[in-house]
């Protein structure tokens, strides 16, 4: 009785094994279809979800806003004079708003005295090809820049600018009724990056 009970088990675990395997086999294509299908659902669901928030397209990456450079008046001395003419020096302090170093490619700027133009000059130069290199300055975050030049100025005849010349000279302080215009044009530090800014300025005694 115990040997036909246990040929009978024997054989119906037998059975149920030899059952299990297709079943098996159609339990994971079962769990694949379904995974399946719920990466096509996700799929999905993102699409719409990007179409919903930006049309359907991916915003282009921008580059961030380069603001422009911050021009300050220092000083505007003269140095010398003789009958022909005088030697003036003058400078300017550069700060950079951004957090990215800029340079300042070039700095034009023109002194007047009661409204008559006196000179016109540049500090620093851009490159006009690829072989031409450029006269720049770079100018970092929170660290100003003091830059200017010197220059000539001819006697024409003004009687009254040269004696204002003189006594800038003689008292050590500039006697001009002076007034001063400039442009900035930077860019950042790479020459391929971004466009150039221009800003304008102007002093006044």
């Amino acid at each position: 009785m115990k040997l036909e009970y246990y040929k009978h088990f024997i054989s119906t675990f037998k059975k149920c094994i030899q059952e299990s395997k297709p079943l098996n086999s159609k339990i994971f294509v079962g769990v694949a279809a379904g995974g399946l299908a719920i990466v096509l659902a996700i799929i999905a669901f993102s699409g719409t979800l990007i179409s919903d928030v930006g049309g359907g397209e991916f915003a282009p990456f921008q580059e961030p806003e380069v603001l422009p450079l911050q021009i300050e008046f220092h000083n505007l001395s003269v140095l010398e004079i003789s009958e022909k003419q005088a030697t003036l020096d003058i400078e300017f302090i550069v700060s950079n708003p951004n957090f990215k170093s800029v340079m300042l490619q070039r700095l034009k700027y023109t002194v007047f005295h009661d409204d008559t133009r006196i000179v016109a000059g540049e500090v620093g130069s851009s490159p006009t090809g690829f072989v031409d290199t450029s006269n720049y300055y770079l100018i970092l975050n929170e660290r100003p820049v003091t830059i200017g030049e010197k220059f000539i100025v001819k006697n024409t005849g003004d009687a009254e600018l040269w004696e204002k010349l003189e006594i800038s000279l003689v008292e050590g302080k500039n006697a001009l009724n002076w007034r001063i215009t400039a442009e900035a044009y930077s860019n950042l530090s790479s020459l391929t990056s971004g466009q150039e800014n221009i800003a304008s300025f102007e002093f006044t005694k």
